[in-house]
């Protein structure tokens, strides 16, 4: 395995690792599954989301990305930007899989062409936007009642 498998495997464990902390149930998927490396659910199973993720060795200003990612959009699909800081907590980037489609850079070299995703193409950098996933328990936000605690 090269370095780059290592540190993408290294990204797709810690997002899991996060995800489940959060409180979602998350499976890795196959290495050879096309466009998502994880597939998180509510405890519920009512909603589901397949995660591409990213991960650059070291802070970076940009992701590399594949050729789909542009045609690659679905309400459920969603991407996981990973810097990783060597000891420190990596710095995590939740997007939308058509925010990205709309914000793909290409780039053609004589060495070929490459796509990537640039950070300033967030919308707010310093968020993380783990909230895209929603309730972990699959319920609605519930609003306080307004009633509850009232005496007359």
């Amino acid at each position: 395995m090269n370095i780059q498998q290592k540190t993408g495997m290294q990204g797709v464990y810690l997002v899991a690792a996060e995800l489940t902390y959060k409180g979602f149930i998350v499976s890795v998927t196959s290495r050879s599954a096309f466009g998502a490396d994880l597939l998180a659910t509510d405890q519920s199973c009512k909603k589901a989301w397949s995660v591409q993720v990213k991960t650059n060795k070291q802070v970076a200003t940009f992701w590399l990305l594949n050729k789909h990612a542009k045609e690659l959009i679905s309400d459920s699909h969603v991407y996981v930007f990973v810097n990783l800081k060597g000891n420190e907590r990596p710095e995590y980037h939740v997007v939308r899989s058509e925010e990205v489609a709309n914000a793909v850079c290409v780039e053609t070299t004589p060495s070929g062409v490459w796509y990537s995703f640039d950070r300033r193409s967030l919308a707010n950098p310093k968020a993380e936007r783990w909230e895209i996933f929603e309730n972990p328990k699959g319920e609605p936000e519930s609003e306080p009642d307004p009633s509850a605690g009232a005496t007359d």
